[in-house]
């Protein structure tokens, strides 16, 4: 039965999609939506404000309204989970831990194919942390899972030097990825975007998806785009 208590109110012109409160609220009320900071579960806000501090445009206050009676225990266990997935990728799963390489930077001139030049680890978007070190001041690769692929020379011609976030337009969550990429243009000093992808039709959305986070981030950043044949030819950038 609904009670009059207080809870959060997100002012939807005010919130830039930065995303910081939806990671402060560790009982799940709050998630990313279209770009903006949603409350979406009533029972799970405490009412205690703690998300406010946490965001730099004070787009959130409290009200008190007629709302869903507070649920300590599925908060909980929403909290618990949450932690405890964190512990897990923090302390075991490989595919999350970061990690830097050492690469020559002459290597790329080298006839030595043999060289990764892959400087960091993870790549997928949807793995790599919105502060990892290696996106601070970056010139960043944003490329389709297929180019390396298809293209003999990817490590070559493109990775040297380069921070690198591996996504698929299509098969991925497009929202998804464009919250993610728009939360590390403001959290990074990305220098400049290349998004290398291929020659198919719904691959150009991974180049909107870039277009967009550079919006949503209010980052004017230099945008380049460089499309894959499916035979392995550039057919531009």
């Amino acid at each position: 039965m609904e009670a009059v208590r207080k809870i959060v109110k997100i002012n939807d012109e005010k919130c830039d999609g930065c995303g910081l409160c939806a990671e402060a609220c560790a009982e799940g009320a709050i998630q990313m939506i279209d770009g903006k900071a949603k409350l979406v579960n009533e029972s799970h806000c405490d009412g205690l404000g703690a998300c406010i501090g946490d965001c730099p445009q004070g787009a959130i206050t409290l009200e008190e309204k007629r709302a869903e009676p507070y649920d300590d225990r599925a908060a909980h266990h929403h909290h618990q989970s949450h932690k405890e997935l964190a512990e897990t990728t923090k302390c075991s799963c490989p595919s999350m831990q970061i990690a830097q390489f050492d690469r020559k930077a002459d290597a790329a001139d080298s006839c030595d194919h043999s060289q990764s030049m892959l400087g960091h680890w993870p790549v997928q978007l949807a793995l790599v942390p919105p502060d990892a070190p290696f996106l601070k001041g970056a010139e960043l690769l944003l490329v389709a899972d297929c180019v390396p692929f298809a293209y003999a020379d990817f490590h070559r011609d493109f990775l040297s030097g380069k921070s690198v976030l591996v996504a698929c337009p299509k098969l991925d969550d497009a929202q998804a990825h464009l919250d993610k990429l728009a939360l590390i243009l403001r959290r990074s000093t990305i220098k400049s975007i290349t998004v290398a992808r291929m020659e198919v039709p719904c691959c150009s959305g991974l180049t909107a998806i870039a277009r967009q986070a550079m919006e949503l981030s209010q980052k004017d950043i230099s945008l380049k785009e460089i499309v894959i044949g499916i035979r392995g030819d550039i057919k531009r950038g």
